[in-house]
């Protein structure tokens, strides 16, 4: 097949095209520049810069041109703070460029457009009592990219997208997100960090994940990626012995986790600003067991179990500077 993925030198589009490659499929990569290295890809990968969200109707209709499958790797995530009401933003990021890609598709011959969403969307649907999507503008986006481009794609276009959860591995050029986390477990201070937990993938992983969704993905259908269930203190201790340390985790009472967030809208409302979460609300999801069962979505995905030790050793040491 002829896959483009957007964002493709980015962590996961640049992950996902080395494995849609591997499989035989010839790939071509949208992204803004520059490339975080020389030579990134093999040279049978096209690579065209720009911003999607810049280019008329006519230059993604030729983008399309002959393209069976689209993997949506972009977007805006959750940790940007926009001028508030912060909606609008997270619309124009994560919504507009999905439903103008499903809709340009069908003009093209479009198949299959595989969007890179967030487990966020999946725990809006299984916890309702939350509200989530109505709570936290970056979560709302994601229900909606989805739906929006369900619609747009009518018939013609097979519209699926991949809940991932936190996502640990590594890419040439490019820090993790997790840096300032892990400085901070590898500092001298105490480590203090809220109940709960979460389900952690590696970048392989979400690789097979998408090009499983390329292969055998069905239309309309959303799904969500696990791996392994952590606690929050399960997972800072795997940081804590991979940056070499030994430090008990704090985990500190809901009611101080507040007090905190409290302050952090407090500090967003000064600024004239809104987070894609909210982050007094977030305390609750924040403090649950955001847990996923792999079984289903691994079966249909084909995508395998991996060592996340490894992958987190490899995130920590790039973060630290360890790397040679």
């Amino acid at each position: 097949m002829n896959v483009l993925v957007i964002g493709g030198t980015g962590l996961l589009g640049y992950h996902a095209t080395l494995e849609l490659l591997k499989r035989g499929h010839r790939v071509s990569v949208l992204a803004l520049p520059p490339l975080p290295v020389p030579d990134l890809f093999p040279a049978s990968v096209s690579i065209q810069f720009g911003n999607l969200n810049l280019m008329d109707d006519d230059a993604v209709v030729s983008l399309l041109s002959g393209q069976d499958a689209v993997v949506f790797a972009a977007g805006a995530d959750d940790r940007v703070t926009p001028i508030r009401p912060a909606y609008p933003y997270f619309y124009k990021q994560n919504v507009e460029p999905v439903k103008r890609l499903a809709s340009l598709g069908r003009k093209t011959g479009l198949k299959k457009l595989v969007i890179l969403g967030s487990y966020f969307a999946y725990f809006d649907r299984t916890w309702p009592r939350m509200k989530l999507s109505t709570w936290h503008p970056y979560i709302r986006s994601r229900v909606e990219q989805t739906r929006a481009a369900i619609e747009a794609g009518g018939d013609q276009v097979a519209v699926m997208t991949l809940e991932l959860p936190y996502i640990f591995g590594t890419m040439p050029g490019r820090l993790p997100l997790w840096k300032p986390l892990i400085k901070y477990v590898a500092s001298n201070l105490p480590l203090l960090y809220p109940r709960g937990g979460t389900t952690c993938v590696t970048v392989t992983q979400v690789a097979q994940s998408t090009a499983g969704a390329v292969e055998r993905g069905e239309a309309g259908k959303c799904y969500p990626v696990g791996g392994e269930n952590l606690t929050w203190e399960q997972l800072l201790q795997k940081f804590v012995a991979a940056a070499g340390k030994r430090k008990r985790v704090i985990i500190l009472s809901d009611g101080l986790v507040r007090l905190g967030t409290r302050l952090v809208k407090l500090l967003h409302q000064f600024q004239g600003r809104e987070g894609g979460l909210d982050p007094v609300r977030f305390v609750e999801l924040q403090t649950a067991n955001t847990f996923i069962d792999p079984a289903e979505s691994q079966f249909i995905l084909g995508y395998s179990p991996a060592d996340l030790d490894a992958a987190i050793r490899e995130t920590v040491a790039v973060c630290l500077g360890k790397t040679r």
